[in-house]
């Protein structure tokens, strides 16, 4: 690459920059909706393929049982080596999770519930390797019935977020724009879930708070996108050749540099709690709240664009009205098109340029000078059949 087409790029660049800052952008988000939809269904599927072979790995809250935690004394932490340690106990084959800190490093040990016996051994084994007391080490037994608990208000929760959304969407809107933004939340549900389960980290009620915290700003996100395209519907067709999908582009132009800004905002906060309160801290509770957020945000602020959007169109393109304009529109680019490409057609498409298409839907057009027959003039040179389109114009 030679420097002066380095250079073109980068003025390039830098003028879209200026352009995305200045809502001056023109870029054919409709046009390119198949492309969106193939990177959509590969991480659609790669999400669902994770799922169904890896699973979620869902905390203690949701299936129950007992949780030892203990913060491991002057040495890194080798779950072998505490696999070793729990040798004799019922929690050889327990999961053992290692959390790292800024200081020093802990074990959280999670088995099924069990007796109290064994539950003093599995404490003594631990607070043994980590070189701590046994009242050092932390233990929490859960239920199976409270898990049940969880899981089932964690659903019902969800449940009650997708009828609200129906019911807000489609009072506010119409019913098309609620199935596109259902479409979109399901959507980023999915591949919220697909990251934890390729991850594997632990799903846990602050997950769910998460998800639930990250469907409300993709909603909110494709509700600006909506209420833009509703509040440019009626100016519909005012230009030649406008479509819906037309239309629906210029609304995603203009409110471009809203959405890049309230995702940025959002997810700069998150990042923080990501990387800051997990990775320097250590603490795993903002961890697991973190990685829903920050995977939600970024993933819902692609949806309300790349996913609901389009698929508005296309549901819109298919009522007979916005149909007719299509079709109308196709028709008036082929006619263009062939009128070019025919000898001397440049003054031919001017003429034309100038006839039916240049109308608003539902008006008329004014014919051209050589529709109108010949007839006498007048004194003054001017026919009495223009005299009187004149006086049509005017009024």
């Amino acid at each position: 690459m030679t420097a002066a087409t380095t250079t073109t790029a980068r003025h390039g660049f830098l003028a879209t920059l200026r352009d995305i800052y200045h809502e001056r952008t023109h870029f054919d988000f409709i046009g390119k909706s198949k492309w969106w939809a193939l990177l959509s269904g590969a991480l659609v599927t790669v999400s669902i393929g994770a799922l169904a072979l890896s699973g979620l790995n869902l905390g203690i809250d949701f299936e129950g049982g007992s949780q030892w935690d203990v913060t491991v004394q002057g040495k890194s932490v080798d779950i072998d080596a505490v696999r070793s340690a729990l040798e004799g106990t019922q929690a050889s084959d327990a999961k053992i999770l290692v959390l790292t800190g800024s200081d020093s490093d802990s074990v959280r040990v999670q088995t099924d519930e069990l007796p109290q016996a064994q539950r003093s051994a599995v404490t003594t084994a631990l607070a043994t390797y980590a070189g701590a007391q046994e009242s050092d080490v932390s233990f929490v037994d859960v239920g199976p019935t409270w898990g049940d608990q969880v899981t089932r208000k964690a659903l019902t929760a969800l449940g009650f977020f997708f009828l609200l959304i129906a019911v807000y969407l489609t009072f506010r809107f119409e019913w098309r724009m609620a199935l596109a933004a259902i479409v979109a939340v399901v959507h980023d549900i999915i591949i919220t879930a697909g990251v934890y389960a390729i991850t594997g980290f632990e799903v846990t009620p602050a997950t769910v708070v998460a998800f639930l915290t990250i469907l409300g700003f993709s909603l909110y996100d494709t509700v600006v996108v909506f209420d833009k395209i509703r509040e440019n519907t009626p100016s519909l067709g005012a230009e030649r050749g406008d479509t819906y999908s037309l239309m629906v582009n210029r609304s995603m132009n203009q409110v471009l540099m809203r959405s890049i800004n309230t995702s940025f905002v959002a997810l700069l906060p998150v990042a923080s709690l990501l990387v800051v309160g997990s990775g320097l801290l250590g603490a795993v509770t903002l961890r697991d709240f973190a990685l829903a957020l920050f995977v939600g945000l970024l993933v819902g602020a692609y949806s309300s664009i790349f996913v609901a959007t389009p698929l508005l169109a296309g549901l819109k393109e298919r009522e007979p009205r916005y149909a007719a304009l299509r079709e109308r529109s196709q028709a008036q680019r082929a006619r263009g098109a062939t009128v070019a490409a025919a000898p001397g057609g440049a003054p031919a498409a001017a003429s034309g340029e100038a006839g039916v298409g240049s109308s608003a839907p539902g008006e008329q057009s004014e014919p051209s000078a050589s529709d109108v027959p010949a007839t006498p003039a007048t004194s003054s040179g001017i026919t009495p059949r223009a005299r009187r389109q004149r006086r049509r114009k005017r009024r």
